[in-house]
């Protein structure tokens, strides 16, 4: 049990070694001191421990992070005997030598989960301070590799990985390269670096190594359990997203990009003159007045309370496109630069970006608005308040580019007011969407998403989802977000998506194209969230004149139209479905888009089928993924009994299946007798 203050300390110098560290049980933590460096480890909910470790002093309370400030509160014991303690937290034990060396076991029967690992003998140890000024050092914390081990989660990535075991991840955040610091474990943990410093992951065959290029101390937390369990201690102690809008699990229509209020209506009509279920639409970039003043043009948009209303009668939901960053033309530059609310720069101006403007021949230097400093938030957010949510009721959001979009990305450069780029970088697009979340909320809105470019650790607590970004538009790029989103959502971001058909391209009327088409809007009927973007040919060059090809349903052909139809209708009945799925996200933290393993762990293969998933509980998806493929061979996980969903054939887990795969048919598979209304 945790020990109230005045019984709070138990001093015990270790004394089976040369080196002898003391061991202390403080606030029901164990701590170890030696050589200068302090490690606490403490209980953070259930079956987890977080752990702190800092050269030249007590670890610090109050830094940049993103676990809760208050840990679910849990039992826990300390022993402190013969040279070595341990702190156990429900199915979790960490278990300290007099070296100050940390080993993670499963309490049940001991087994080790993971262990920190010397890089040699003598020096350095497993965790490496290098001072790089000012108090921060670059940090390195070494664990142990283990041969039959799996790794899944960091965030979102397109090098098409779904284990990532043997892979040097960057920690950065870049347009669809999304770092988030959590990995799943087959072993049987799931672990969290609570560090938004710039830096990197390897996770070689010969080690595990985190390192944060500049930072104060080293900070992670780590539970036991398998993925479904890891899943919800990480969501508890991070933030739980709240629940999903019900329109938002209908379809979203987009493109590069809508110029005019009168081509934004008359995509809206037609669909809703053709009787296709719509629910969202977006009005992209280049709305704006001048970049950073969140606001309609007039010349294009002469009346949003107008357009509004007619999209709420038509049952559609205005979406609007906001950037982070702020032209000097903007009539909000001259007062943002002297409150000090742009991120700033250790040398030369406060400007991170050139991107083309209204009213401007040639590209501007653009400064990013700070969203780690909660004044600037609020400056923001009074911007968008008074420009689209009190005059015409907007209350949903596309954050772009919101990494920042740093041209060039030179974080070591950066000054925030959390920190320098180096130490908290990482950290920006959870605060963007944190802007958006609180403002919602304080004007009274029960109902926040904002789609986002970017995410960090924690953002789905603010009502974030985000998209795999600027991709390319064929197969192989479908192929790689099976595996993109599978990792996103073992890294605590349910509401996720892609541009259907990928960004980069694509000619509606090249019948190639419409067959990636096809496949890619049956996959994204089948995704958490169903959106159609992308700037299609012929496109135009980037500025405020810009626009791409058709990008709607009945842009790609009367064959294709008609499958993508199809799917439209498919995802309309199954939204009843997904709202609970999403429930479930809400209440338990479980994502909506599950890797095989998941729901079946104990079956060897399914860890590692990177080419299907589970959509909730119930449903497998197998996309086709390959052109001119007219079957597909699916492995059905051991432990339940499957039928395929469109012809009632029923299969037996634990084996591999091939069934038809027409142009119209993405392959779908029922859990144990569900019943969903996938056939009609």
């Amino acid at each position: 049990m945790n020990q109230p203050a005045e019984m709070q300390t138990k001093v015990s110098l270790a004394q089976s070694s040369p080196t002898v560290g003391t061991f202390r049980e403080r606030d029901g933590a164990l701590e170890w001191s030696g050589r200068q460096e302090t490690v606490r480890i403490e209980p953070w909910g259930p079956d987890a421990v977080r752990v702190r470790a800092r050269l030249g002093g007590p670890v610090l309370h109050d830094l940049p992070g993103a676990l809760l400030a208050e840990a679910p509160a849990t039992e826990s014991t300390v022993k402190i005997e013969d040279g070595r303690a341990s702190l156990t937290v429900g199915a979790l034990t960490a278990e300290v030598d007099a070296e100050g060396m940390v080993r993670f076991l499963r309490t049940g029967d001991g087994a080790e989960l993971l262990a920190e690992e010397r890089a040699h003998f003598w020096w350095p140890g497993p965790r490496l301070y290098t001072a790089v000024g000012g108090g921060h050092h670059r940090l390195e914390q070494r664990f142990a590799a283990y041969e039959d081990e799996k790794l899944y989660g960091l965030g979102q990535h397109q090098h098409g990985r779904l284990d990532q075991k043997g892979l040097v991840v960057d920690l950065v955040q870049r347009n669809a390269e999304v770092g988030i610091p959590v990995l799943t474990s087959s072993r049987g943990y799931t672990l969290l670096w609570n560090n938004p410093a710039i830096g990197r992951v390897e996770l070689a065959h010969n080690g595990t190594r985190w390192v944060a290029d500049a930072a104060r101390q080293i900070d992670y937390w780590i539970t036991a359990g398998d993925p479904a369990a890891g899943q919800r201690r990480y969501s508890a102690v991070t933030g739980r997203t709240p629940m999903l809008p019900a329109w938002a699990a209908g379809f979203w229509q987009c493109k590069l990009r809508y110029r005019t209020q009168d081509e934004l209506l008359a995509v809206a009509r037609e669909y809703k003159r053709r009787g296709l279920p719509i629910d969202a639409i977006v009005c992209d970039f280049f709305h704006w007045t001048h970049l950073g003043e969140w606001k309609f043009d007039p010349a294009q948009w002469p009346d949003p309370a107008a357009m509004v209303r007619e999209l709420d009668d038509l049952g559609i939901k205005l979406v609007v496109s906001v950037w982070p960053s702020v032209s000097p033309l903007s009539e909000n530059h001259p007062v943002m630069e002297q409150r000090g609310y742009f991120i700033g720069t250790q040398y030369g101006p406060v400007a991170h970006a050139d991107w083309p403007d209204k009213e401007v021949a040639s590209t501007v230097q653009v400064a990013f608005y700070d969203a780690t400093n909660p004044d600037a938030r609020e400056f923001v957010w009074s911007r968008i308040k008074e420009n689209y949510l009190d005059p015409y009721g907007i209350t949903a959001f596309w954050l772009d580019a919101c990494e920042p979009e740093l041209k060039p990305g030179f974080s070591e450069n950066l000054r925030y007011w959390a920190g320098p780029g180096l130490e908290v970088g990482n950290m920006y697009p959870a605060e963007n969407s944190r802007t958006f979340h609180e403002g919602l909320t304080a004007a009274g809105e029960t109902e926040v998403i904002t789609l986002n470019r970017s995410a960090w650790a924690g953002s789905q607590r603010y009502g974030a989802a985000l998209w795999s970004g600027d991709i390319g538009t064929d197969f192989a790029t479908l192929r790689r977000q099976i595996a993109a989103g599978l990792n996103t959502a073992l890294s605590g971001i349910p509401w996720w998506n892609t541009d259907i058909g990928g960004f980069h391209g694509g000619d509606p009327d090249d019948p190639a194209y419409r067959e990636v088409m096809v496949r890619w809007f049956q996959f994204g009927a089948l995704s958490p969230l169903m959106r159609l973007h992308g700037f299609r040919d012929p496109g135009t060059p980037l500025g405020p004149e810009m626009t791409g090809g058709p990008n709607e349903v009945w842009s790609y052909g009367e064959e294709a139209g008609a499958v993508m139809e199809r799917y439209l209708r498919l995802r309309e009945r199954l939204k009843p479905y997904v709202l609970d799925v999403m429930r479930e996200a809400h209440q338990e933290g479980l994502p909506v888009m599950r890797p095989l393993f998941l729901e079946f762990p104990g079956d060897q293969a399914a860890w590692s089928v990177d080419d299907a998933y589970l959509l909730g509980r119930d449903l497998l998806v197998a996309p086709v993924l390959t052109a001119g493929a007219t079957a597909r061979t699916v492995y059905l996980p051991a432990g339940a009994a499957w039928t395929d969903a469109w012809t009632g054939e029923s299969y037996g887990g634990g084996a591999a299946v091939t069934v038809d795969a027409p142009l119209d048919r993405i392959p779908l598979f029922l859990r144990d007798g569900a019943r969903l209304p996938v056939a009609g």
